[in-house]
């Protein structure tokens, strides 16, 4: 008897767990189903920057700059807020192009506008590609090259950016001396960033030089489908060259700056 009363609640165990086995299978066919539309969409949108530059930090940190002229620059900027312009990079999974949100620049004030120095940084994930169109040293460059990702390390860090939570990750331009630190975020994600920084787990949001050198924050993130905004908005023409090229070019100005005691910075992007 106990033997057949073992057997009967084995049965019924058998059949109890073969339910639940099928209602949880249903429920993830079910879920699965529903959740393709959604994984099917594309990642695709624009995102609005403040690209902050602390022009007195930055002096102060030139070490063969005389003392005279750091004073002056503190004396004639002071420690405000910085001098801000708008860019934005559009994107989309495979892509992404970084540059100013308008070709006409603006002071402070409102009272002097300029046009814009050629700087276009485009991204090709698929195609391992970049084509970057920067204006320095007295004329126009067209960087081609495979992509050169920055060496990450990613940090147990997290705060908020315009609304996405981010997790910090630091590397370093070994070319400026430049600390480098990013804030990125995974519900966005894309591996894409300001400037010539990308290849994290999730958008960058916000970037940091040097420690608030030059910050770039994130001031809107708008997701909708970007069409031909991947493309230049203008023909660019530059010289061409690759990017072993162009580090030769920055490496040789900042030495020659160092040694004529002057900012290298106002010929080339911080």
């Amino acid at each position: 008897m106990m033997v057949c009363e073992n057997t009967d609640h084995g049965d019924d165990n058998n059949l109890v767990t073969n339910f639940l086995h099928m209602k949880i299978y249903f429920s993830v066919l079910f879920v699965s189903i529903f959740s393709l539309p959604l994984l099917a969409q594309k990642m695709e949108g624009v995102i609005t920057y403040d690209h902050t530059y602390h022009w007195s930090r930055i002096y102060q940190r030139m070490e063969f700059l005389s003392q005279e002229e750091k004073d002056r620059v503190k004396l004639t900027r002071g420690y405000d807020e910085g001098y801000t312009t708008k860019m934005k990079l559009v994107f989309n999974q495979d892509q992404s192009l970084f540059t100013y949100l308008s070709d006409q620049g603006e002071s402070a004030d409102g009272r002097w506008t300029w046009k814009q120095s050629d700087y276009v940084i485009t991204r090709d994930f698929a195609a391992n590609r970049q084509s970057d169109w920067i204006q320095m040293l007295g004329r126009t460059y067209q960087i081609e090259d495979s992509l050169r990702t920055p060496q990450w390390k990613i940090m147990n860090k997290i705060k908020d950016v315009s609304g996405y939570l981010c997790m910090m990750a630091v590397t370093e331009d070994t070319l400026k001396k430049q600390k480098i630190t990013a804030w990125f975020a995974d519900a966005l994600p894309v591996p894409v960033g300001p400037g010539v920084y990308f290849g994290l787990p999730g958008a960058i949001l916000e970037l940091d030089i040097n420690d608030g050198d030059v910050v770039l924050t994130a001031t809107n993130i708008s997701l909708q489908p970007v069409g031909d905004q991947l493309k230049p908005a203008k023909k660019l023409k530059g010289r061409k060259i690759d990017n072993k090229q162009h580090d030769t070019l920055v490496y040789k100005h900042i030495q020659d700056s160092i040694k004529s005691r002057r900012n290298p910075f106002w010929a080339l992007p911080y």
